[in-house]
Formats: structure tokens, C-alpha cells, sequence
């Protein structure tokens, strides 16, 4: 069984950068990972909202962190989370090919964005298809946008988005919004487009790009197509939460916790896209690490000191 100071959960952002803080406070830090470092940073083409930079793709960020991180003395593991055991003030990670004993875990598994499953929509993924409006609108500034969903994720980007463009319309399956009444009142008074009880069948394009999105209708089964330039899908998220102790979620899947990034679990903390937050960015996924990690880091240093104390 291998031994560390803190496992991290993910090799994510938010992975990352709680394993580089981690080692730079001289503790041992292993990283799991499943598949690969980067997570969902390694989709994005990009990036051009993260401070300091003004333009860099998902993977050269992420080979960036990467060596830092290892440079710093944390180490990646191969596995992926079955379950997490407590016992005194030790954990057991028991991953699906071995087991790690740690003093504090740090979770950051990430969340992904859950997919309409139409046609076009994986193909022109990245290439006029999004799911992340203050990520990519940008890209479309003056162009036509249409916007998928109708929770507060969806309509709050849209409203960001229609800062961009005076062509943008929000489509949604039912005959009414799902989000707060503020958000409602506030695409009611805008120029944003609405297109009710209409769901998404097909993105089309040229090969190359987004072309346009066919409807059908809800209610009559009737068809129709739209020309537009991009297709910003809000169907909400997926947490990786699933090997994870209930009493660490929210009723929608993801960790709790507070500003400290502590859980309901003394020793087990979370960063990134699988904690309940209202703002998901890379920015802020690297700030949860940090954080993570310097209160794991003294989380250690005050069971240590009650082991000294026996």
C-alpha cells in the first residue's frame, strides 16, 4: 500500500494546482488520475479569459500546470476512486488497482456538462458548439447564437451573451423558464429571442463549422430550421461524485462545503467543478486547489500534533 501526507482526486485544474501548493508546503502529495491530466481543460481550444494570458489552448495549459506541479514533488498515480475509509485519522483510498493510506484527500473530480445526444452536436463540438458562454462567446461576438436551456445556467449566459450580439435566441422544451424570477424578468426586458416548447434534434454545419439547429416542436411535432452561428447547450452538469459517502453531497450530486473547502468529513476537502459553487471557471477552479491544499496542509499539521500530544 502506498503512503502520502495528501491524495488528490483528480488531475484536473483544480487537481493541479491543490497538488503543486500541496508539495510546496513540503507534503507528500499523490495525484489519481483515471485518464488523463487536464480533465476537461484539455477540451477547450482557447482560452483567452485566464488572467495574465492572452491566448493558449487547454493542453499547453495543462502541460504548463503538469510540469510545475511535478517539478514542485507531487507524483501521478494511474487509478480510478472505488471508495474512501476512515479510520482514527487515517484514510484508505481504494482505488479499482490499489490502495493509498493518506492523512487528508482532497476530491476533484470535476463535473462535465451533460449532453443533448443530438446529431452534430459531438462533431462540431468546440467548432460553434459550446457549453460555456463567458469561455466562448467571445468567439461570436456579432454573430447569431442560439442558447439551450432554461435554468439559471442558461439564462444567465444568455444574458451575458446578449452583451455580444443583438442575434441571439433561447430555446426551451416547456412553456416556461425553470430559473429564478429575476433571471425571467430580466430576459423579458432584453432583446434575447424566445422560442418555447421547441427541443433541439440536430446541429448542423459545413464540415467545418456550425451552420444552423433544427427544432421540433413540443406540441405539434412540427419541424424547422434555423441558420445560426453557434449553439450554447445548458443542460445542466454531471458530478463525478458517484464513490463518494452521500453525507458529503448536496441534493443534486455535489460536495459541500464551505469557503475553506472543508467537507462534513474532518480531513476530507474539495476544489473545482465538483463542489457546489455558482461560478465554474478555470480561474476559480485553480483559486478551490490552492485553498484546498493549504487547508489540508494545516488540517495535518493539527492531527500530527495531537499524535505528539499521546
Amino acid at each position: 500500500m502506498k503512503k502520502t501526507d495528501i491524495v488528490v482526486i483528480g488531475a484536473g485544474v483544480a487537481g493541479l494546482s491543490a497538488a503543486g501548493y500541496g508539495a510546496r508546503a513540503g507534503r507528500e502529495v499523490l495525484i489519481v488520475e483515471k485518464l488523463a491530466e487536464g480533465g476537461q481543460l484539455m477540451l477547450i481550444d482557447k482560452i483567452v479569459n485566464y488572467p495574465g494570458i492572452d491566448d493558449i489552448s487547454g493542453y499547453e495549459l495543462t502541460e504548463k500546470m503538469r510540469k510545475q506541479t511535478l517539478e514542485f514533488g507531487a507524483k501521478v498515480v494511474s487509478g480510478e476512486l472505488v471508495s474512501i475509509e476512515k479510520k482514527d485519522n487515517m484514510f484508505t483510498v481504494h482505488l479499482n488497482n490499489e490502495e493509498i493510506e493518506a492523512k487528508a484527500v482532497i476530491i476533484a473530480t470535476g463535473a462535465q456538462h451533460r449532453h443533448l445526444n443530438i446529431e452534430g452536436e459531438e462533431k462540431y463540438n468546440g467548432r460553434g458548439v459550446s457549453y460555456c458562454g463567458t469561455c466562448d462567446g467571445p468567439f461570436f461576438r456579432n454573430k447569431k447564437i442560439f442558447v439551450v436551456g432554461g435554468g439559471d445556467t442558461a439564462l444567465t449566459d444568455a444574458l451575458y451573451l446578449s452583451k455580444l450580439t443583438d442575434d441571439i435566441t433561447i430555446v426551451h422544451r416547456r412553456d416556461r423558464f425553470r430559473a429564478q424570477d429575476n433571471l425571467i424578468k430580466q430576459v423579458e426586458a432584453s432583446h434575447i429571442k424566445k422560442l418555447m416548447n421547441f427541443k433541439p434534434i440536430e446541429i448542423e454545419g459545413d464540415g467545418n463549422k456550425v451552420t444552423g439547429i433544427e427544432l421540433e416542436s413540443t406540441i405539434n411535432k412540427h419541424f424547422e430550421v434555423f441558420k445560426t452561428d453557434a449553439v450554447f447547450i445548458f443542460a445542466g452538469m454531471l458530478p463525478a461524485t458517484g464513490a463518494l459517502d452521500k453525507k458529503l453531497l448536496d441534493e443534486f450530486g455535489y460536495v459541500n462545503a464551505n469557503a475553506n473547502m472543508e467537507t462534513a468529513i474532518d480531513g476530507i476537502f474539495v476544489a473545482g467543478d465538483v463542489r457546489n459553487t455558482p461560478f465554474r471557471q478555470i480561474v476559480t477552479a485553480a483559486s478551490d486547489g490552492a485553498i484546498a491544499a493549504h487547508v489540508a496542509s494545516e488540517y495535518i499539521d493539527k492531527i500530527d500534533g495531537m499524535s505528539y500530544d499521546k
